[in-house]
């Protein structure tokens, strides 16, 4: 839990009473503390991020096979969110709303490599800057073109209208790829290995990775280790300057290509399938470089005063009855990657803040993405824009302040025309059109709406909407009001 003696000081609330045409579930300002406040206990804050990582693909969660040991350390020492959830169902979504605190549609992203996210936008990088933070981004970008001439994904991506690199968000400094990249020696150029035919055809390093700007010669081994290999240079510097630092730490893995680590799948992963090995050994190699930030936070005496956050952007790739390398797992959680149930939208996720967290802490109250835009801009005592936010500051939640969420968390998902509502117990799930999404749970047929008390089903295996007609009505107009926001947002109206 968090100390309320941690939090910057707060002299002077003031409640801005106001009336919006926007829906009730969406905030547009919160309370707001004197800027004068002091900032002295202003800390370090990592957002860390896995690519497509499954509910059940870490010790926490009690994976039967893969290894886990520093996210494990960081539940001991932090809290772990029960009820955390991807904004999107897909990778550029969620990450937007990470930036954002907003859904996908409203900053123009419908899908990944679809549109980018928009100038008009004010995210984390901009905020934290703006409050005397060092900003970097490191990993996978996915929110636009880092070319203006070029995309990996070819002339249909329309990298001209699309381009949008991490210094025009806010980062200082960034090491990004445009998507994602072979987690395991990305610069070797075979079908195995390349995530592109630019690189598999033309060796066009523009697909790999770029630093400012500036594609970055062949490198090898581990994609998470490169990635940390930038981060931990970074916070030293930030560190030398006495600078607070805001640093996005975006890994590849374990999205496809999946290529195994060699040192652990020899090491913990031999007895198993070729195939799990490949799996379980990147993540466990995602793992090791979260071990080596810790560790070196710890060296620099700065681990308490930082706050690391980590979760994935969506549930796991792949089907679990064919033996390929996206072995992900919803530890039996209904659907999976491009699905609205909850195994392709409910994700792990923990926050370490050993000044502000009580070390074991558990968190059932519903939680997304969206959240981490105001939650911060609570801690840095600052208004949140005068536009729709969707996410809710959790920091009464992290103290024990607040048990409830008391807003629901709405997910639009246009392309497989889907839409749910989720409160602090129960789900409404709208799939319209003939193309219903598919289920790890066969037997359950996909019907147009659908209730399920999440709580007592997670599952989602026993619809009740029949029984509780009337929650479900009022669910239904929520989720009309929150689509119909996000159309006005995709339409540009909020700026």
């Amino acid at each position: 839990m968090i100390h309320k003696t941690t939090l910057i000081p707060f002299l002077l609330i003031l409640l801005l009473g106001f009336t919006s045409s926007k829906p009730p579930f969406i905030e547009t300002s919160q309370a707001l503390a004197d800027p004068k406040a002091s900032d002295t206990s202003r800390p370090n804050v990592i957002l860390i991020m896995a690519d497509d990582l499954g509910w059940g693909d870490v010790g926490f969660h009690g994976h039967t096979y893969i290894k886990t040991p520093y996210l494990d350390q960081m539940v001991a020492n932090g809290a772990k969110f029960n009820r955390f959830y991807a904004a999107g169902p897909v990778c550029s979504p969620t990450r937007g709303s990470v930036l954002t605190g907003r859904n996908h549609n409203r900053f123009g992203v419908r899908s990944a490599n679809n549109g980018h996210l928009r100038e008009q936008e004010i995210t984390l990088a901009e905020l934290f800057r703006s409050k005397g933070y060092d900003t970097a981004h490191f990993g996978k970008w996915h929110l636009g073109t880092l070319f203006e001439d070029f995309s990996g994904k070819g002339p249909k991506r329309k990298p001209e209208e699309n381009f949008m690199t991490p210094s025009m968000a806010g980062f200082d400094y960034w090491f990004s790829t445009e998507f994602s990249i072979a987690t395991y020696n990305p610069y070797i150029r075979d079908k195995q290995h390349a995530h592109s035919n630019y690189w598999l055809n033309e060796g066009d390093k523009r697909v790999l990775f770029v630093e400012n700007g500036d594609p970055v010669d062949e490198l090898k081994g581990c994609s998470s280790e490169m990635v940390m290999d930038k981060v931990l240079p970074f916070i030293e510097t930030s560190v030398k300057k006495q600078n607070p630092f805001f640093t996005v730490v975006w890994f590849h893995a374990p999205h496809t290509p999946v290529i195994g680590h060699p040192k652990y799948m020899e090491e913990l992963y031999s007895d198993r399938p070729d195939y799990e090995q490949h799996y379980f050994s990147v993540i466990t190699a995602l793992d090791a470089q979260v071990g080596r930030l810790r560790e070196k936070l710890s060296d620099l005496g700065i681990a308490d005063d930082t706050m690391i956050c980590f979760t994935s952007d969506n549930g796991p790739e792949g089907n679990p009855d064919v033996r390929d390398r996206s072995r992900g797992s919803t530890a039996g959680l209904r659907g999976r990657k491009r699905s609205l149930y909850e195994g392709g939208i409910r994700v792990p996720s923990v926050i370490e803040w050993p000044n502000g967290i009580t070390p074991g802490t558990v968190i059932e109250t519903p939680a997304v993405t969206s959240d981490y835009f105001p939650t911060f801009s609570s801690l840095l005592s600052e208004k949140l824009p005068d536009r729709p936010i969707d996410g809710v500051n959790l920091l009464d939640i992290l103290n024990g302040e607040k048990t409830e969420r008391n807003r629901p968390i709405g997910f639009y998902f246009n392309p497989h025309k889907q839409r749910v509502l989720i409160d602090d117990r129960y789900k409404l799930v709208h799939n319209l059109g003939k193309n219903r999404p598919s289920s790890d749970n066969s037997e359950l047929p996909s019907l147009e709406f659908e209730l399920y008390d999440i709580i007592e089903d997670p599952y989602e295996t026993n619809n009740i909407i029949a029984e509780y007609s009337e929650i479900a009505e009022s669910m239904k107009t929520k989720l009309r009001d929150f689509v119909d926001s996000c159309e006005n947002s995709f339409n540009r109206n909020d700026y």
